[in-house]
């Protein structure tokens, strides 16, 4: 056909990059290499989306408009950086992020802790109910406060409580002070640097709530890569997994009050704490959202055994 142009087909067209197809694009990453998920998040979407939205300085709170919005080159390519680190250095997320949640709360976190991921926050978020009433309880001691989570979300949910916020560990407490001022709580957190019960002298608690080290050696030796970056002094706990909990066990009714609570998590190290101590009544509690490991005795039961 002479005189007339040709038609063509439009050449086809990339579609726009959004928010969620890098998300997307950052899980399918992650699968493939199959990194360890278990600090803040437990799947490959999830773990993407913490990270991309941190790249692209968003809200982790996104709503649909967001996930629509068209993202530059320029930002794709800080989003794919930071997953490449992710997968790379086999770095948890949070420490890459420097911030995560505990308790519906933000934490500032980095190396000097360990990433919060206890069950104890489902508890805390109750108040401690129905083992306790959250409106008698004024003294709270947590054990290996790390980052401050456990602390800072007791003060939070009990807000008549008092808490008291040991570590061994000085570098720790640094991170448990950047928090506490995060949220404003210096007043009701107070920070300690203690092995254990060591500094606290003659004080006694309503509550006592622990999550010491409890890895053994054989486990700390099949660890994912992820937690090697976590400070060791935080995980690892002899030849059992029991260094920290038989102190606790040992020394904690001394620093409980009439019907106080112990509780304490130790994880995969249930089974070795069942087999230690078989006259011990521990209440193993359950989580609506998962995770266990977690006992409760009583001040009584202690004395008791």
């Amino acid at each position: 056909m002479t005189g007339a142009s040709k038609s063509r087909r439009p050449a086809g067209r990339i579609p726009p990059l959004t928010v969620r197809s890098l998300i997307a694009r950052g899980a399918r990453r992650l699968k493939r290499a199959r990194v360890f998920f278990g600090h803040g998040t437990d799947n490959a979407w999830d773990e993407a989306a913490s990270l991309t939205l941190h790249a692209l300085r968003l809200p982790h709170a996104a709503d649909a408009a967001l996930y629509r919005r068209r993202v530059s080159a320029a930002n794709a390519a800080r989003a794919a950086q930071l997953i490449g680190r992710r997968i790379a250095e086999r770095v948890p997320a949070p420490y890459l992020t420097g911030v995560t949640w505990f308790a519906g709360l933000p934490f500032t976190v980095d190396s000097r802790v360990l990433v919060p991921r206890s069950p104890l926050a489902e508890l805390i978020e109750r108040g401690f109910a129905p083992w306790a009433d959250p409106r008698r309880v004024r003294r709270i001691l947590d054990l290996g406060t790390g980052s401050g989570c456990i602390a800072i979300a007791c003060a939070r949910a009990l807000p008549e409580t008092k808490v008291d916020a040991v570590d061994i560990s000085a570098a720790a407490l640094e991170v448990a002070r950047i928090n506490v001022r995060r949220h404003r709580l210096a007043r009701r957190v107070r920070l300690i640097e203690s092995d254990h019960f060591g500094a606290l002298k003659r004080r006694t608690y309503d509550i006592i709530v622990a999550n010491p080290p409890y890895v053994g050696e054989p486990e700390m030796k099949r660890l994912p890569a992820e937690y090697r970056h976590e400070p060791r002094l935080a995980l690892a706990a002899g030849a059992r997994g029991l260094d920290s909990v038989e102190v606790i066990l040992r020394e904690a009714r001394e620093h409980l009050r009439a019907r106080g609570l112990l509780i304490v998590e130790v994880g995969n190290t249930e089974s070795a704490v069942r087999r230690a101590y078989p006259k011990l009544p521990f209440l193993w509690l359950q989580f609506a959202r998962g995770g266990g490991g977690v006992f409760l005795l009583t001040r009584e039961q202690l004395v008791a055994h």
